[in-house]
């Protein structure tokens, strides 16, 4: 065993590693797959800014009384509140300060709009993502992600390194004989496994709307919600797979449900 963390000892395991057949390699990603990259990623951070502004508004304001429903469609009620002519229901060196965030919030969405329309533009000119995008629980956002996260699908030999490689599969700490599975790995890149398990939720949330039948009904009834989920988005990330890697279009089982994507 080696000690010592020195340039050179790492120049040398690098070398060492890179000489064994079984090592697995970053996939290459095409300028145009890192520039949809680069805009999903935006657009995750633009959402994360207008989480943490909604949140000061709401904080703030409550601090005065004044109280909004939740869901981000209920912000406009705060705001019509504060960009109103009732100068009694906040000071003014308050009413000022969120005027600020109020602006910054208007800020956000346009540019988050700009962002997601570049995707979904992008996504209609993609023949892979329209393809993914049949999937029940895959979206055009979520279907661009993987075009431009996974790079070329034969470096997964199959459907199971790939959800691996996502970190949907159990984490395995088993030894003397004796396999033991706990929760997901969630190795990986965690944008792209979150996408998968907002999409399962909305199946399965579309599930228990149309009272469906099936495996994943099953499922819901005996484990949480969010284990449905988890199992829902590692069958949606196996699906992917086998449609990328066989350049086929998703064709759902005789009667089971069509059920939207997300």
């Amino acid at each position: 065993m080696k000690r010592g963390k020195t340039d050179a000892a790492d120049a040398e395991a690098i070398c060492e590693a890179v000489g064994r057949p079984s090592m697995r390699f970053v996939p290459v990603k095409s300028a145009e797959q890192q520039g949809v990259h680069v805009l999903q990623r935006t657009r995750d951070l633009l959402i994360r800014q207008r989480t943490m502004l909604v949140s000061a508004l709401r904080g703030h304001m409550a601090e005065f009384g004044i109280i909004a429903p939740q869901g981000i469609a209920r912000v406009a009620d705060l705001l019509a509140v504060l960009l109103g002519e009732d100068e009694a229901a906040l000071p003014p060196l308050a009413r000022q300060a969120l005027r600020g965030l109020a602006a910054e919030l208007d800020n956000v969405n346009v540019r988050g709009e700009e962002i997601e329309a570049a995707i979904i533009a992008w996504h209609k000119e993609s023949e892979a993502s329209r393809r993914l995008a049949a999937v029940p629980g895959i979206g055009p956002i979520t279907a661009s992600a993987i075009v431009a996260t996974v790079g070329d699908v034969s470096n997964f030999p199959s459907a199971r390194h790939f959800a691996a490689w996502i970190g949907l599969v159990p984490r395995q700490n088993s030894t003397g004989g004796k396999p033991r599975q706990g929760g997901i790995s969630k190795a990986g890149d965690r944008y792209l496994r979150r996408l998968l398990v907002l999409g399962a939720a909305s199946v399965i949330r579309q599930i228990r709307i149309k009272a469906r039948e099936g495996w994943l009904a099953d499922l819901i009834g005996r484990r949480p919600t969010m284990v449905a989920a988890v199992a829902q988005a590692n069958k949606t990330a196996r699906v992917a797979w086998a449609l990328l890697a066989r350049g086929e279009s998703y064709r759902p089982r005789q009667g089971s449900p069509q059920l939207a994507g997300a």
